[in-house]
């Protein structure tokens, strides 16, 4: 496995990953120029065909998009910065055939190493995955310390606003 940023050219395949989890509501629908907007924040994970019928968890491996043969979308996340000290994982998704086996864990790692390499001191995140979070050093917080832009910005859009049932966690690095 390997992540990679995306090109526009990526977006319509991770539109169409996105679908399922939009229509449940789990995911908020960006629009494909908000998701052109935001490109350089997002990470892809990417493997060969044939790896993937293995069931064994799978590894990163130091290669680029071009060494692989038969490159499938795995599944997708963004480090979206709401200040200098604080940015939020979001858009996080797996595609059903590559669940539970790594490939989550490897993309949130990916956005934290992202994010000490920019100089942000906390990471946070709202989802229903509490387990896999909290597996990573992510701590239960309050909703009342999220930051007002980011409710304003994204929570206003959602269905579930305002009676959000998604657990907020949030990560020092």
């Amino acid at each position: 496995m390997i992540i990679t940023q995306p090109t526009l050219q990526n977006i319509p395949q991770m539109c169409e990953i996105l679908k399922p989890e939009v229509e449940r509501g789990v995911i908020l629908e960006r629009p494909l120029d908000i998701m052109a907007n935001l490109i350089r924040s997002y990470h892809i994970a990417w493997e060969e065909e044939e790896a993937l019928n293995s069931q064994q968890k799978l590894t990163l491996e130091n290669k680029s998009l071009e060494d692989l043969k038969n490159p499938i979308m795995l599944g997708f996340c963004a480090l979206h910065i709401h200040a200098l000290d604080l940015a939020e994982i979001r858009s996080l998704i797996v595609v059903p055939f590559a669940q539970r086996r790594g490939v989550a864990s490897a993309l949130i790692k990916d956005c934290l190493r992202e994010g000490k390499i920019l100089g942000i001191s906390e990471v946070l995140v709202l989802t229903y995955k509490r387990v896999l979070f909290e597996k990573l050093g992510f701590s239960e917080i309050s909703k009342e310390k999220i930051p007002n832009q980011k409710i304003w910005a994204d929570c206003i859009l959602c269905k579930h606003f305002p009676l959000c049932d998604e657990i907020a966690l949030i990560k020092k690095i």
